[in-house]
């Protein structure tokens, strides 16, 4: 039987353009996952600054670099996108505050760069009555986040006072409340406002006093 020098050079060939079609397909998923993490970054920025209802796909899609069409490659609708960077952004505020103790956190939550910094700042303060208005799969995950704050405040209040977990909860949830508070009043007045420093500053005094 003679050597088929073609049927063999076919074989080679297929075999190589297959690991290229694999190669280009790993790259493909690759990209995708980049692309959708850069859409999720810019819009939690976007809505942080502006609001979920300030911000079209249109918008959204052009400041991450891609055109309106390819939104529906990543997303279901507007509400999933929400959704999406509702969690992120909580993520992100509960990776800046770790190994801050109690006074610390206070410091850098209360305070005029953090007003001044909507895009960069905490989820809650710069959204939460927006979230008010969206659907309970939104709400579910402030919930969360909100959850999750708590808890850190209430484990580092515990390195400081023996008290119940009841306590501690109520404790925890008066810190977060006045603290998100102060951001969303102080950011109600006009730049440059004297009472929005006040506001900060009463509030952020009161606050390190309850967690000396």
């Amino acid at each position: 039987m003679g050597f088929d020098v073609n049927h063999n050079q076919c074989i080679i060939m297929t075999s190589k353009v297959n690991k290229s079609e694999r190669t280009n397909m790993k790259v493909s998923k690759t990209q995708v996952k980049e692309n959708r993490d850069k859409i999720v970054e810019k819009a939690t920025q976007l809505f942080r600054s502006k609001g979920y209802d300030g911000v079209g796909i249109a918008e959204l899609m052009s400041s991450a670099g891609f055109t309106h069409g390819g939104f529906y490659k990543h997303f279901s609708s507007k509400t999933d996108l929400v959704t999406i960077t509702a969690k992120h952004g909580l993520e992100q505020v509960l990776k800046r505050i770790e190994g801050l103790n109690l006074p610390q956190f206070i410091q850098m939550y209360v305070s005029r760069t953090h007003r001044d910094n909507r895009d960069q700042g905490c989820t809650l303060t710069a959204l939460s009555c927006d979230a008010a208005r969206q659907p309970d799969e939104v709400k579910v995950e402030f919930e969360e986040g909100i959850e999750q704050l708590i808890e850190f405040i209430m484990n580092e209040r515990a390195k400081q006072v023996s008290l119940e977990t009841e306590e501690l909860r109520k404790q925890a949830i008066n810190i977060l409340a006045q603290s998100v508070g102060a951001i969303a009043l102080s950011r109600a007045c006009p730049d440059q406002s004297n009472l929005s420093d006040e506001i900060l500053e009463s509030c952020r005094e009161s606050l390190l006093k309850l967690t000396d």
